[in-house]
């Protein structure tokens, strides 16, 4: 079994961090992913039996690292899910991109279209039949001069397809590493990261946070010293 570091279990939930490259549930390449990797670690902890269940909530893109949260029962898998449509689910990233911005913080709305032929988004004129609106915030957390890179706190506030990619790129800021949107770190692994989960329980209706950082190393270097946290 692969590592796995959890950051909360109980009977109903359990939220672990996804390392980069790993998909969120399996695909075409065969590769191991989070679900199986999750399932297998139930399976041991518990001496499990049989096939063990696990609801995939929601996803991380292949290259992004950070929190992933599972149902361990279907009842939580629903309320989870239904979280995530009413936007009481809310994920909170870290990302570092090309370039000094002009403002502190900011909201970014646009107009998404995926194109589903090679698995890219782009932004559109509103009126482009299948666009689908796109918004975030996000605020500067500093600027490396040095580097020309910037780090920032990035808030959803929807869930498209490559949206923190696709529109920080097309606001001129594209994020370090990444191979289909960006302009710099070509062959670098991409600065994007999940650090932020808030939920609501959902058996016990609590409010939860989960807060996890990458290793700060390579282009993440760049919160040594900060108190992101």
């Amino acid at each position: 079994m692969q590592n796995l570091k959890v950051l909360y279990e109980d009977n109903h939930i359990i939220v672990v961090e996804k390392m980069p490259n790993i998909p969120s549930q399996s695909d075409k390449t065969g590769d191991t992913d989070m679900l199986t990797i999750v399932k297998q670690y139930i399976k041991e902890k518990y001496n499990k039996p049989g096939n063990v269940y696990l609801g995939l909530v929601h996803r991380l893109d292949r290259p992004v690292g950070g929190i992933m949260i599972f149902a361990k029962t279907s009842k939580a898998a629903g309320r989870l899910s239904e979280q995530v449509r009413d936007k009481v689910f809310k994920k909170k990233y870290l990302s570092v991109v090309d370039g000094k911005l002009e403002k502190r913080s900011g909201t970014l709305e646009d107009y998404l279209y995926k194109d589903e032929r090679n698995n890219m988004s782009k932004v559109v004129d509103k009126n482009k039949k299948n666009a689908k609106i796109a918004k975030l915030d996000y605020e500067v957390i500093i600027y490396n001069e040095v580097k020309n890179l910037s780090l920032l706190k990035v808030n959803l506030h929807t869930g498209r397809h490559h949206q923190i990619r696709v529109q920080l790129s097309n606001f001129g800021h594209s994020i370090f590493g990444d191979q289909k949107y960006g302009n710099r770190g070509q062959g670098k692994q991409i600065a994007l990261w999940a650090y932020e989960l808030t939920i609501k329980h959902p058996i016990t209706q609590e409010d939860m946070t989960f807060k996890d950082l990458p290793e700060s190393v390579g282009t993440w270097c760049i919160l040594k010293d900060i108190n992101i946290l």
